[in-house]
This record gives structure tokens, C-alpha cells and sequence, in this order.
């Protein structure tokens, strides 16, 4: 027995969803998922099932052939028309015939002939492909005096009679999908985090508007809609960290030491020729110096342009399953959550996913007893001429997370467990709602987000206090902060850089 998925376009008429569910029922298939909405969409229906392959493929054959399963995306036209007809018995079906015939679907329509216009009737219609429209009209008008309102060609005008359709239109846009069949299962997906979150009690028109709005953010600052925001600092004699702040996601901490380059965590994958272009900017050679990537946890906005470069990337095992899944919360209480697995293939695919390769994949131990506060020394390394601690998170953000100490200069690398948020531009903090959005909470497990974040805090109040100098934190997003009296404060404005613009100093920005 196997679960599958698909979706279905039934007729607004008694009896039509009781139609397609006997035929499921008919070849012994068990309904695992439904979901309708007139208001979202008043034909089309989202099932699971769980049957045999065999019965899987007869309940397709017949709902196949009644008409109810759909297979495909096509576009519709949006029209829009008065239309002159005869004062006869038989006239307006004589009209609806010649539509029906062409795939046409009325949305509405408008006659009184005691009215202002007793002659003519308004109609408009929903009409599969623009050039099937276009033949429509070619004869209508040879059988009737018409006058076109309204005609669109992207069914950009039209009502939610076919919403889940130009929902669809849209995401293909998004994420390059040319197969039917994968944007119908990914629908199905989509369909499903709606689902789920309407029963929290959140509004379905609104979910499908996060989903796309985050995409179209990610789309709209690549190539010429590209910029970041960047912090040089001098972290000792021989290492330089350039921390940059992408557009969208998490920051890329890249190292430059006597020996070339290191890199934490690499952004999304659609930045990576973006992010190539700036370093070239700042006249650093990366992909002809770079020794090793350090992979902080497996959320794509760390993760997902680490298969560009052919280097050792150095990851928890935890990090591993995550990418090998495809489920940001493998490993947590909130492993099973549908929002969770369906968020990760939906930045997945925005971002053009492409982690770091098995090949290239270097696993940390795990297995210590040695602690820094409640982080487990997992292992260190050295940056240059700066020792770092290896700390393995409790796993509240994400399982496998790492933070990376130099306890000599109080520099903290924190992911995605300590930020400063206020240091986010708008535009950033607005993007970053909508994983809060979609997923309920960017963490998978809250309760251990914030046991994790208040140790993190006492670490940096404690190199401050044996010092008598800030810890310095790296955040996962944001700007270098310094840890003053349990605030972060920005070390110095960054540079914002643009490909038509390059560095603009924070002096000349106006």
C-alpha cells in the first residue's frame, strides 16, 4: 500500500464530489486527505490516498474518463463581452452551445429585457489557452453583433473559478517547473500547508499570498535586483572576515588568511553568481583560493550553494540528514510536521537548492563529554592563527546546528540562535516573516531555542565580565554586533554594495 496524491476538478453540481469519491472507494482506496474550499477555489478538490499501485492507477482511468482528473495547467483567457442576441425562443442556448463547444466556462452573465439595454446580454467567460479564445470571438462575431469589454490573455482578471490554476501559472514562473505533473504534486503540497494552517486559524488567500510574495522577493534581487551589505573587520594579524548580508536568508562569513580562503556557510544557491560577481568586486580570488566551507546547519539559506565548490565542507551528522531528506526539522519533535517538509521544498526549489555534494561532505565526531556551558565541544579547528571551539546546539533552530567560539578574543559565531534583529532592513525583517508564517516558528523546537539563546547570552556576559572586553557576535542574519550590558550594537555601519553601484561607503549613502 502507498499513499499518492492528486487533484481534482469537479462540476458544481449535486452529487459531483460523491461522484469522484465512489470511484476511490470503488478500488478499495482509503481517503487519507481532502480538501475543498468554495471560497478559495470552487472546483477543484485535493486528495490523498492510500491504495496498491494497481488500484491507484484504475481510480485514475475513471476518474480520468469522467472528465474529474486533472493532468495538466493549462492558461485561460479572461472575457468579457455584450452581445446581441435574437428575441427568439432558443437563443441563448444556441450561444451556449457554440461556448461549451469551444471550452469556454460562463462566469457570469446579465439579461433583462425590461431593462435600460433590452437587446443585450453581458456575459464573460473563462476560456482554456489565449488562442482558442481569440477563435471563439472570430465566431461569435460571425454570428452576432458583439463589443469586446474585456479581454485578457494571462486570466489575470479573472474571479476564483480557476484560482488554484493561475496560483499555479505563478509558481512556474518561480521555480522554472516545466513538468505538469511535478507543479500538480507540488500544488498538492501547497495545498496542504493551507490546509493545516487554515485549522490554526489563519486565512487560506493569505498563505497562498506568503508563498508567493516569498518567492517573488527572492526572484526580484537576483542578477540586476542584487545587493548586499557588508562588514570588513580584522579579526587578528593574519585573518581578515568579510560578513555579508544577502538579500534574502542567512549571511556568508568568508575568512581570508595567509593560506587563501574559508567560508561559513555559503546563502542561497540563486545568489551564488551574484555573490561570485561581488567577491570579484572586493578583489577576492575565491574560487581559485578557497580550502574548506563550514556549514553552520542545513536550512538552504546556509546550506544550499555549498555544491559549487569542490572543497571540503565540514557538517554535523545531523546536517547531513537534513540535506539527504529534505526536511529542515529531521531529527526534532516536529520531524512529522507537514509545514515544516513542505517549507523546505518550497525554498528548496526558489533558492535552486544545491548543498554541498556526499563526496565533499566531511562529518564532525559527536561523541564528547567536554562542554563550554550547556554546548558540547564537539571538536575545534583554527581559522588562520585563530583556535575556535566547535559547539553543537541543543537543537532548538535546527538539530546539528553549530556555533564556533574563539574563547581568546570573544568572536561568536551564533547561526541562527542569536541575532541582531534590529539591525535587519526591512525589507529583510519582511522576508524573514514568512518562514515565521508558514512554519509557525523558524525553530523546531522553541523551548529549546530559547534555553539555547540565553546560553549563548551568559557565554558573551561572561567574556565581558573576565575581559573586560565585548563579546563580538556573528549572527546567523544581521549585522556584527558587540555585546554591551545584555544589548548587541552594531561594530561598524556596513557597506552597501549593489552590481551597478559596487561599494558604497556608509559616508556617501545618503
Amino acid at each position: 500500500m502507498k499513499r499518492y496524491a492528486f487533484v481534482t476538478t469537479i462540476p458544481v453540481r449535486t452529487g459531483a464530489l460523491q461522484r469522484g469519491v465512489a470511484i476511490i472507494t470503488k478500488h478499495n482506496g482509503n481517503i487519507n486527505r481532502v480538501h475543498f474550499d468554495r471560497s478559495i477555489d470552487p472546483h477543484t478538490v485535493f486528495f490523498e490516498v492510500t491504495a496498491t499501485p494497481g488500484e491507484y492507477e484504475e481510480i485514475r482511468r475513471e476518474l480520468t474518463d469522467i472528465g474529474y482528473l486533472q493532468t495538466s495547467l493549462e492558461t485561460f483567457a479572461a472575457l468579457k463581452i455584450h452581445i446581441h442576441l435574437p428575441h427568439e425562443s432558443g437563443a441563448l442556448n444556441d450561444f451556449l452551445t457554440l461556448t461549451s463547444g469551444a471550452g469556454a466556462q460562463i462566469t457570469s452573465i446579465t439579461f433583462d429585457d425590461a431593462g435600460i439595454h433590452p437587446d443585450r446580454v453581458t456575459i464573460g467567460m473563462s476560456v482554456r489557452e489565449s488562442s482558442p479564445a481569440e477563435e471563439l470571438l472570430d465566431v461569435l462575431k460571425s454570428h452576432y453583433p458583439i463589443e469586446v469589454l474585456e479581454f485578457d490573455s494571462t486570466g489575470e482578471s479573472l474571479d476564483d473559478t480557476v484560482f488554484y490554476l493561475r496560483f499555479a501559472q505563478k509558481m512556474r514562473s518561480l521555480i522554472d517547473a516545466k513538468d505538469d505533473d511535478f507543479l500538480l504534486r507540488f500544488l498538492g503540497d501547497i495545498n496542504h500547508t493551507a490546509q493545516d494552517l487554515t485549522a490554526r486559524g489563519e486565512d487560506p488567500k493569505t498563505v497562498f499570498r506568503n508563498v508567493l510574495e516569498a518567492g517573488e522577493y527572492i526572484a526580484a534581487t537576483c542578477g540586476e535586483g542584487f545587493y548586499a551589505d557588508v562588514q570588513v573587520l580584522d579579526l587578528s594579524r593574519e585573518v581578515t572576515v568579510y560578513a555579508i548580508q544577502l538579500p534574502g536568508g542567512g549571511n556568508i562569513y568568508l575568512f581570508r588568511t595567509l593560506d587563501g580562503f574559508e567560508m561559513l556557510d555559503t546563502g542561497y544557491a540563486v545568489y551564488h553568481a551574484d555573490v561570485m560577481q561581488l567577491f570579484t568586486a572586493y578583489g577576492l580570488p575565491v574560487a581559485e583560493q578557497l580550502t574548506r566551507i563550514i556549514t553552520s546547519h542545513g536550512d538552504a539559506d546556509h546550506c544550499g550553494a555549498g555544491g559549487f565548490f569542490d572543497v571540503p565542507a565540514i557538517m554535523h551528522p545531523a546536517t547531513r540528514e537534513i540535506i539527504r531528506t529534505g526536511n529542515r526539522a529531521w531529527g526534532s519533535r516536529n520531524e512529522d510536521m507537514v509545514l515544516e517538509e513542505v517549507y523546505t521544498t518550497m525554498i528548496a526549489l526558489y533558492s535552486r537548492w544545491n548543498p554541498p555534494t556526499e563526496e565533499n561532505i566531511r562529518l564532525i565526531p559527536t561523541d564528547t563529554e567536554e562542554k563550554r556551558s550547556i554546548f558540547p565541544i564537539v571538536c575545534r579547528l583554527t581559522i588562520g592563527d585563530l583556535a575556535f571551539e566547535v559547539l553543537e546546539t541543543p537543537g532548538g533552530h535546527q538539530v546539528g546546528e553549530l556555533v564556533l567560539y574563539c574563547p581568546e578574543k570573544g568572536y561568536l559565531f551564533t547561526a541562527d540562535s542569536l541575532m541582531n534583529f534590529a539591525s535587519l532592513t526591512e525589507d529583510r525583517r519582511r522576508y524573514n516573516s514568512y518562514a515565521d508564517y508558514l512554519v509557525t516558528s523558524v525553530n523546531v523546537d522553541s523551548d529549546l531555542a530559547r534555553t539555547e539563546r540565553r546560553a549563548l547570552m551568559e557565554l558573551a556576559e561572561e567574556f565581558t565580565q573576565e575581559t573586560g572586553r565585548p563579546c563580538t557576535i556573528f549572527g546567523g542574519h544581521g549585522a556584527v554586533s558587540e555585546w554591551h550590558d545584555g544589548h548587541l550594537t552594531v561594530t561598524i555601519p556596513p557597506e552597501h554594495y549593489t552590481h551597478a553601484g559596487g561599494r558604497e561607503h556608509p559616508e556617501e549613502t545618503p
